[in-house]
């Protein structure tokens, strides 16, 4: 059940879209959106950090500079998000914020059911070409999944699960399964990439595929035998043209170069479709 959705706002042009997909979500889960601006105080003080007793008075300078801009750019992102709420009827609210902006999406997510954001977020307002290791710091740890969108939108109706029987991966298929994000009508493909027994791989499908069928998804299965599982996902995806990608945030087995460390990374770099992700 979803009933709070945070987006995390940056100036990128995914965040336009991860609106969007806030508001589909929380109107088929009559849920609300919050709206999170972080200026990221942290990242200023670094880049503004001088050296010697004049160089500290230019530095503070430059320091207060680059906080204001940043404060104006996250007040113009959260008048953004309240128009878009407002012509979507949506229930909502708003939050800015000073600090580091993982930490803060991090403390937010307490509360929240499910996280939207951008695949690029560029978090350092005053330096928005600047990208930030604020995403995968955020999937890794937070409480809650990710719903990680690009700057295309696209209506959710086939999805891929990359399944591997590790903990992480049954944890976050369950998670999907259990949220419904986009309800039940959507079309399931689950998908494991193996390097030992097909027998083996077909089995922990079959009982995937029950436990979905269960909660009431139309489910089909495949298995390929491979050593690179994030090219045989993303190749997969586009064979069957899927719209969402489900994925665990640290497979320990078969998949586990797929996801963090060099794994979601390359996920994220190598397919356009928006990510699912939990740990």
């Amino acid at each position: 059940m979803i009933r709070r959705i945070l987006v995390a706002l940056d100036p990128d042009t995914d965040t336009r879209t991860a609106v969007q997909y806030a508001a589909e979500l929380a109107r088929q889960h009559n849920a609300s959106v919050t709206g999170l601006a972080v200026v990221d105080t942290g990242h200023i003080e670094a880049s503004a950090r001088g050296g010697g007793i004049g160089s500290m008075y230019y530095a503070e300078k430059l320091r207060e500079q680059m906080t204001e801009e940043a404060r104006a750019v996250a007040r113009r992102l959260i008048e953004e998000f309240d128009d878009m709420a407002e012509k979507e009827g949506l229930r909502h609210r708003n939050t800015v914020a000073e600090g580091v902006p993982f930490r803060r999406i991090l403390e937010d997510m307490k509360v929240h059911d499910l996280l939207v954001v951008g695949k690029e977020p560029h978090f350092f307002y005053s330096h928005p070409e600047e990208k930030t290791k604020t995403l995968v710091r955020v999937v890794r740890e937070s409480v809650g999944p990710a719903f990680i969108v690009g700057a295309e939108y696209r209506p959710i109706s086939r999805v891929l699960i990359a399944y591997d029987g590790s903990d992480t991966a049954a944890r976050t298929m369950q998670r999907f399964a259990q949220l419904r994000p986009f309800g039940t009508d959507v079309g399931v493909e689950v998908l494991t990439v193996y390097d030992g027994e097909d027998a083996e791989a077909r089995l922990m499908l079959s009982l995937v595929q029950e436990y979905l069928q269960e909660h009431g998804f139309r489910v089909t299965t495949t298995a390929r035998k491979g050593n690179s599982p994030e090219e045989a996902i993303v190749q997969f995806a586009q064979e069957i043209q899927a719209d969402l990608i489900v994925a665990g945030a640290y497979a320990t087995t078969g998949l586990k170069k797929l996801l963090f460390g060099s794994s979601t990374s390359a996920l994220i770099e190598k397919t356009i479709v928006p990510l699912f992700l939990y740990h």
